[in-house]
């Protein structure tokens, strides 16, 4: 057995356990998201690490619906004909975020291929109205690649959040089947063009367990690393449901503290590795 992995059969290794989140502060958002039907996906997605954003005043928001036109093999969110928009979403998402006295948000969204601007203008729009109701907010924008058209990327940028992801979620040579309708270099063009464009943090992500081998992760560094990168996340793959992409791989901590290690050598600002890191892991920390 290779030292980059553990393959655990018919249960998952003891350090993909998760602590139920506790603590007043998590106690009373959750009060507030069950009272007030607020859609988070820290809540909907059971993010093991719920407990400690909330308690830190973070919390992740989805926009533009729940139906994504595209289908990833490693993708929880369902598949198909999006709603239409609803055009009072940024105030709804703004007013969830003043009554959870949310420090730093995170805003995310499923992929809409089905419209011209590829929801660019609601993200715009959201990222306003958030900041008029909450005037001392930070925001991480965690976007989709919007075709890489640039007119598109630009409402993003001309909004100026303090931190804009976009993530690779695997290395080049799984691109395809992971992410079926994604392309490994277009993704790495729309984190170039953010700098490129004045964007002072940006941020990017990788999924791993899906069969990758420790160069292919190397690499994948170094090509975050040669974009100007500054901030990056890698945690363990877990399986949806039985429809999506096996897990083939937990990996150990051991070898998430060798990626972090070799990572931060090539000059990242922040490297948040470890099987239970999520792309929001720690996000208000990504600020200093």
């Amino acid at each position: 057995m290779s030292e980059q992995v553990a393959i655990i059969k018919n249960k998952k290794p003891k350090w993909i356990r998760v602590k139920l989140p506790t603590g007043k502060k998590y106690t009373e958002l959750r009060g507030l998201v069950d009272k007030y039907s607020l859609n988070t996906i820290c809540a909907s997605g059971s993010c093991p690490n719920m407990g400690e954003c909330w308690g830190e005043g973070t919390a992740t928001f989805m926009i533009l619906g729940n139906t994504c036109t595209r289908s990833c093999g490693f993708c929880g969110v369902k598949t198909g004909r999006p709603d239409t928009v609803e055009w009072d979403e940024p105030e709804k998402v703004a007013r969830s975020i003043k009554l959870m006295k949310i420090k730093h948000a995170v805003i995310t969204s499923v992929d809409r291929d089905d419209l011209k601007d590829g929801g660019s203008i609601i993200w715009s729009e959201t990222v306003k109205a958030i900041r008029r109701a909450n005037p001392n907010i930070t925001l991480e924008t965690l976007i989709p690649d919007f075709q890489e058209i640039h007119k598109n990327i630009d409402r993003i940028i001309k909004v100026a959040p303090e931190v804009v992801s976009h993530n690779v979620e695997t290395v080049r040579r799984l691109t395809r089947e992971v992410r079926i309708q994604a392309k490994y270099d277009r993704s790495l063009a729309v984190l170039k063009y953010l700098k490129k464009q004045g964007i002072r943090r940006t941020k990017s992500g990788i999924m791993l367990g899906l069969g990758e081998k420790e160069d292919e992760v190397i690499q994948t560094l170094q090509d975050l690393a040669d974009s100007k990168v500054d901030i990056v996340t890698i945690g363990q793959y877990l399986q949806p449901s039985k429809k999506h992409l096996p897990v083939k791989e937990f990996i150990t901590p051991e070898q998430f503290k060798k990626y972090e290690e070799i990572g931060l050598k090539m000059g990242f600002r922040h490297l948040e590795s470890g099987p239970l890191v999520r792309s929001s892991y720690k996000a208000q920390k990504h600020l200093l």
